[in-house]
This record gives C-alpha cells, sequence and structure tokens, in this order.
C-alpha cells in the first residue's frame, strides 16, 4: 500500500482523527466540545460572535488548506513519468489545487480586497507584516508568499504536463511550507491583540482557529513547543495570553518548518510606522527558504474556468 501523506499524517497524528476539520466546525455550530487527542476547543466557552469566527475560519483554514494539499498531491500521484501527452489528469488536479486556493473573487490578476480564501489571507496578513511584493519588503501588494506560490505553481505544471514527476514532487514540497505562513503571522497577531491590545471573544477565536491550523506542523517538529502554543491561545472565556512565548515557540520551529524570519516577518504598526514593541522580526535568514525566479504577472491564468465562488459569505 501507498503511504499516507505526510501533511495529513501530522493533522491526524496530532488531532486523533482523520475528520478533525469537520468536527472543528460542526462542535463551533453547536456549542459544543471536540473530542480531539490533542488541540481541543469547548465552544461553550463562548457566544454567537466567537462561534460565527471558529465556523467561518475552520472552514478556510482547517477545511479548505487541507483539500488545497490534498489536490497537490493528486496531481503528482497522476502523473506519468515521461509522458508528454497523458499527463491531462495531473495538470487538473494541479489547477484545481490552484482554484481552491485562490477563489474566482481574485480576478485573473489577483489583486483584490474582497477575496475570501487563502490567496486573499496571504496578502491581508502581509500588509499586517510588512511581507507584500516580490521581495517580501512591503506593506501593499499582493504577498511574497503568493507571489513565491504561484511561480511554483506554474514549473509544477510545466513539470507535470512534461512528465518530470520527481522535480513536480520537489516544486510541491516548496509550496506547503509556504501556506502555513500566514496561518503564523495570523496567530502571531492575534496573540498579540489578546495580551497587549484587550482582544476579547473575537480575536481570541481568531486566534484560536489560525493556532489550530498550524499546530499540527508544530507539534510534529516539536511537542513543547506546540504545547505552549495552544496553553497560550485555545478556545477560552477567559484567556491569559502571553504573545512572547507565543512568538518564541513558533519562531523555535521555523527551520524544521522550512520557513524564515524573513517570511513571516514583524507585526507592523501604521501609527508610529514601526513595529509593534516586541514583534519586530526575529533575526535569522534574510531571505527566504525558497525564492522562485520567473514572471508573476500572468500568474492567476493557472486558474481554471471551472472555479467557482467559495463560501462567498465568509470573511477573513
Amino acid at each position: 500500500g501507498r503511504n499516507p501523506y505526510s501533511d495529513f499524517m501530522d493533522f491526524y497524528n496530532y488531532y486523533g482523527t482523520s475528520d478533525y476539520a469537520h468536527q472543528w466546525v460542526q462542535a463551533a455550530f453547536e456549542g459544543e466540545r471536540t473530542t480531539f487527542n490533542r488541540g481541543g476547543a469547548d465552544f461553550s466557552q463562548y457566544g454567537l460572535e466567537g462561534r460565527e469566527q471558529a465556523i467561518k475560519k475552520g472552514t478556510v483554514y482547517l477545511n479548505i488548506l487541507m483539500y488545497v494539499i490534498r489536490e497537490l498531491e493528486d496531481a503528482l500521484d497522476d502523473c506519468e513519468l515521461g509522458s508528454l501527452g497523458n499527463n491531462y489528469n495531473a495538470v487538473h488536479a494541479l489547477d484545481e489545487g490552484v482554484c481552491f486556493y485562490t477563489g474566482s473573487i481574485e480576478g485573473v490578476d489577483g489583486v483584490t480586497s474582497d477575496g475570501k480564501l487563502l490567496h486573499q489571507l496571504a496578502d491581508k496578513r502581509c500588509a499586517n507584516f510588512k511581507t507584500c511584493g516580490e521581495d517580501g519588503t512591503s506593506l501593499e501588494g499582493k504577498s511574497k508568499v503568493n507571489h513565491d506560490l504561484f511561480d511554483l505553481f506554474a514549473e509544477a505544471g510545466f513539470q507535470l504536463s512534461s512528465g518530470e514527476c520527481s522535480s513536480a514532487r520537489q516544486t510541491v514540497k516548496q509550496m506547503i511550507p509556504k501556506m502555513f505562513v500566514p496561518m503564523i503571522q495570523g496567530a502571531l497577531r492575534y496573540a498579540y491583540k489578546v495580551d497587549k491590545l484587550q482582544g476579547d471573544e473575537v480575536e481570541n477565536a481568531e486566534g484560536a482557529i489560525f493556532a489550530a491550523a498550524v499546530l499540527p506542523k508544530v507539534h510534529a517538529i516539536s511537542p513543547s513547543a506546540a504545547g505552549i502554543i495552544y496553553d497560550n491561545m485555545k478556545v477560552s472565556s477567559t484567556p491569559s495570553t502571553d504573545f512572547v512565548a507565543v512568538k518564541n515557540a513558533f519562531q523555535s520551529v521555523y527551520a524544521g518548518l522550512g520557513i524564515t524570519c524573513a517570511d513571516v516577518g514583524g507585526l507592523w504598526f501604521d501609527g508610529t510606522q514601526d513595529y509593534y514593541e516586541g514583534m519586530a522580526p526575529c533575526d535569522g535568514a534574510a531571505i527566504s527558504a525558497q525564492s522562485a525566479d520567473g514572471n508573476s504577472g500572468n500568474q492567476l491564468k493557472l486558474i481554471t474556468s471551472f472555479c467557482v465562488t467559495m463560501l462567498a459569505m465568509f470573511s477573513l
């Protein structure tokens, strides 16, 4: 039999169930407790506002994110080595992954303010962490995450259509760590809001779901770091959050996750035109773990015509 997909297995091993994403959303709808082995959430501690955030964000960050990864794996499964004319299914699966990552609202240029899925999340978080632009040093425009990902999507599409299956697998391995960068940025942002800016139930809920979307990856590298993040960011009506502890725990696993301090950036405060105190970018590699070459101007042409508006009622 085939080995299970490693990213999914990190989530399965952490939560102890294959339908963790469904359980999270269902428990939030019902105001009940999840039955995870780790990383549980008791939504009876929230009112409707907190549960709303858990439902909306959980649908995208837990359900859709893993489905995107599944489509990328499907593309690799369908790739036929050395075939120039029989890899339609592989490229089609890649296109589906791009579709679910992006949604249809982004349009052909990928610059909009009302997207609902993971592409828009990356662009929103880059404006908070000064990681927009091709160099990842701007507060405006498309995120470096999206610039890099769409270069990699294009590269993988060529490799799959050419039957370069091993090369395509290495390209996909470069994609997935980037998809977790906005989740880490979101967790850090809401940890700071709850700790220092009097964040309430909504901020705690948003932080909890961002953390839930990346905790299994952290746990696979450092169970102790994952424990610190969870204890500080779990669903709670009376949260006790130490943003410094959360930040240090995340930073301790950046190398293991395949990302850098520069990829994540720091939480920017427009009022002072500087980073919030204690939230400047950490020291580390000054460049991304992977800097893709190529023209990103036509990136979103990969999105096929069957893309439909997904979860249009959800905002990030």
